[in-house]
């Protein structure tokens, strides 16, 4: 594991907070009453599991040449990409936010820990992949 900045990590976070960002003002219909019934521990291993990824993601480096193991998680992002697209063009609705897209469940929380896991994989970078298990455990729960 490389110690120090990483320009592809910083490119991965800037994929995953740009429809993050849109989201915050295209929240769907009734958001707010869903919100609500939150689980608040969940909710507080998904926050750190977030922080931590972006943190291992910016300084843990990924040292390495671009490469078909980079490839892989850039594709998913991309895939993470391409669901909120279909959901901006929506009538944002709940459904809409959790439907599924090419068959994979919940993709706005799936496609992006798929995406740092093999980022973390690739790069050999334990500390983006124990991160990512703790953010990925509160999507197991859901699903």
């Amino acid at each position: 594991m490389y110690f120090g900045f990483s320009f592809i990590g910083l490119l991965f976070l800037i994929m995953l907070f740009i429809p993050n960002v849109l989201w915050n003002k295209f929240q769907p219909t009734d958001y707010e009453k869903y919100s609500k019934r939150e689980n608040i521990i969940l909710l507080a291993f998904e926050r750190v599991g977030q922080v931590l990824v972006c943190i291992f993601s910016l300084f843990c480096g990924v040292n390495f040449n671009l490469s078909i193991c980079v490839a892989i998680p850039f594709i998913i992002l991309i895939l993470y990409e391409f669901y909120w697209i279909k959901y901006f063009k929506s009538n944002k609705t709940m459904g809409d936010m959790y439907s599924d897209f090419l068959k994979i469940p919940l993709p706005g929380a799936t496609l992006p820990v798929l995406a740092f896991v093999f980022l973390g994989i690739c790069s050999d970078n334990i500390l983006l992949i124990f991160s990512t298990i703790i953010w990925e455990l509160v999507i197991l729960v859901f699903i």
